[in-house]
């Protein structure tokens, strides 16, 4: 079969809606894929008609590819692992099973994406593409035009100096943030270099897909519009 028609293994694994790319890469990883009975390595490809094995079974058919715009309370943890009782896949409960698009860590709140798309999540979160999430942030103190300027303009925080956002105070101790990168914590550990407490944190947008009245807790599907405005920017 020409190598003209394979796939590299991980998107193999991600089109059938089970996991990420990167999810499929620690699967290989542990040793738990076979293609054509040999034990698979990073970097191995598929052809049509090889036989592709997960754990010694054969991949599911790739279903309807799904794209979610969810409300994530506070509490809920954004991992697959079903060994974490908090984690977001459990309390969605789809009957597709369906993994987050990057994350919100857990006392946020707000919009994240979920899908069974695994070609879908890189794109998104990739840094480099500059691509905007917007937050509405509370904190314990007051802030002032000298507090916006500074979390505007770039902070240093895990090693790096954060991208330049846009900041607009909306209340005595609350103002929306639209960033552009995705560090860990990034807007907690800006504020905190600056020495203020996020009381409340919550994400309204992510690219053209916003929030809107989408009650806590809840999810929808994004329409055949968003999706299609979305995928414009990836």
């Amino acid at each position: 079969m020409s190598q003209d028609n394979s796939i590299s293994l991980n998107k193999y694994i991600s089109s059938k809606g089970i996991c990420s790319r990167r999810e499929a890469d620690r699967w290989i990883e542990e040793g738990r894929l076979k293609i054509n009975g040999q034990l698979a390595k990073k970097g191995n490809r598929v052809s049509p008609g090889d036989e592709v094995l997960l754990d010694g079974k054969a991949l599911p058919k790739a279903p309807k590819k799904l794209y979610i715009a969810f409300h994530k309370p506070a509490g809920v943890t954004c991992t697959t692992d079903r060994r974490d009782r908090s984690n977001i896949v459990d309390f969605i409960g789809h009957k597709e099973r369906i993994f987050p698009i990057g994350r919100l860590d857990k006392p946020s709140t707000g919009l994240i994406l979920l899908t069974n798309d695994g070609d879908m999540v890189n794109p998104i979160l990739r840094v480099e593409n500059g691509h905007e999430k917007e937050y509405i942030v509370t904190v314990d103190q007051p802030i002032n035009s000298r507090f916006l300027q500074r979390m505007a303009g770039g902070l240093p925080i895990l090693g790096k100096i954060t991208k330049k956002a846009q900041v607009e105070q909306l209340g005595p101790k609350r103002f929306r943030i639209i960033l552009k990168q995705g560090l860990n914590r990034q807007i907690r550990r800006m504020c905190e270099y600056l020495g203020y407490e996020v009381r409340t944190l919550k994400r309204v947008r992510i690219m053209n897909i916003e929030l809107e009245q989408l009650p806590k807790g809840q999810w929808r599907e994004l329409s055949a519009q968003e999706l299609k405005n979305l995928e414009k920017q990836l």
